[in-house]
């Protein structure tokens, strides 16, 4: 891993402050996270109950008090930046249904797994911008499967554009969350995610308090530190292995050293909900290094959940959501990441007045 920039001199509060600045808001980017209100996160925007990255999916959000809203970042064929889960398309668009679009299909070795689909990078905006948003999961979230086909698919601008529109509605500051989705393969074909996203940050003046950037790849989170930008930083730990190019694993960066890495160039770390329940030391060590704690993804159904909070034999049958949401509150976490962002808010009323 290469060496570290230490966060002080990239990561200072101020900065031209966006359209944003004047909004009030009860949790932001920049000030939130004591544990007794930790920030609620719109995965995908309100997957749980909208195909997800799209418009309905991020207002049905924020309408239920998500305080941010997470865009995934993948590019066109024209390097412009725009909002789906993965660069193959095939489970979130209609795309395999478009007879014009059959000789698309096509198999790549992305950060070592084959995958065959229909790519985003192989599609200009113009192309992307005539296919329809479909249900990622509709064996799970069949009632989702009523919207298919009614959405286009988002730019990041149009996602920028959507959470200032939505503050101005809802009268406090709604954050964006962009995740860099395989930066290390899109340099490696000559459509680096990192440029394009910093120029539509500064064109948009975003601040500390309208966006945090996310990755599960550190190279990609020091080269937003080196921009200068002065935005928080959040680094994402997944379950098993490690980042893509990296001579490191996500339980290496759980330790006290490997979180003292991290503090040198991020605010936050985002691991997977199950490195933080009890009796995990994370929440305590990480807090003890200088940083946040967001933990991902709280679902509803019971095929996501802890056996020990599911209820009835369904796997799409709701669990007892609201007690996942109690012990993650109870233990600390300084966000949630999650597709049912109106039960989060509700539990954080009654769990964290």
């Amino acid at each position: 891993m290469p060496a570290l920039p230490r966060r002080r001199s990239v990561l200072l509060a101020a900065g031209a402050s966006g359209a944003l600045a004047a909004l009030p808001g009860t949790a932001h980017a920049g000030d939130h996270g004591d544990g007794r209100r930790p920030v609620v996160i719109g995965h995908r925007g309100a997957a749980g109950w909208r195909p997800e990255h799209t418009e309905g999916s991020y207002a049905f959000a924020v309408r239920s008090g998500a305080d941010w809203i997470e865009p995934d970042l993948v590019p066109t064929k024209d390097h412009v930046l725009v909002v789906r889960h993965e660069n193959e398309i095939s489970q979130t668009t209609d795309v395999s249904s478009r007879p014009e679009f059959a000789d698309r299909r096509a198999r790549k070795l992305i950060d070592g797994r084959w995958v065959e689909g229909w790519f985003t990078e192989d599609f200009t905006l113009a192309e992307l911008k005539t296919l329809r948003t479909v249900e990622r999961l509709p064996l799970v979230r069949n009632r989702n499967t009523v919207f298919n086909g009614r959405e286009p698919i988002l730019t990041f601008q149009e996602t920028v554009d959507l959470a200032r529109r939505l503050s101005r509605l809802h009268g406090r500051r709604i954050a964006v969350f962009p995740e860099t989705k395989h930066p290390a393969y899109f340099r490696s074909i000559g459509l680096p995610l990192e440029p394009e996203l910093i120029r539509v940050i500064r064109r948009n003046r975003l601040d500390r308090h309208s966006c945090v950037v996310q990755s599960f790849e550190p190279a990609s989170l020091l080269l937003m530190a080196e921009a200068g930008l002065r935005l928080p930083l959040w680094q994402a730990i997944g379950t098993t292995g490690g980042p893509f190019g990296h001579d490191l694993t996500y339980q290496q960066m759980t330790t006290a050293q490997g979180l003292a890495r991290i503090a040198e160039y991020a605010e936050w770390i985002g691991p997977d909900k199950s490195w933080v329940a009890p009796p995990s030391p994370l929440p305590a060590n990480a807090h003890a290094a200088g940083l946040k704690v967001g933990a991902y993804t709280f679902r509803a159904e019971n095929t996501y959940l802890p056996a020990a909070f599911r209820r009835g034999t369904a796997a799409h049958d709701f669990g007892d959501a609201f007690g996942e949401y109690a012990l993650h509150y109870g233990i600390g976490v300084d966000a949630v990441v999650t597709d049912f962002p109106d039960i989060a808010v509700l539990a954080r009323q009654e769990y964290c007045a």
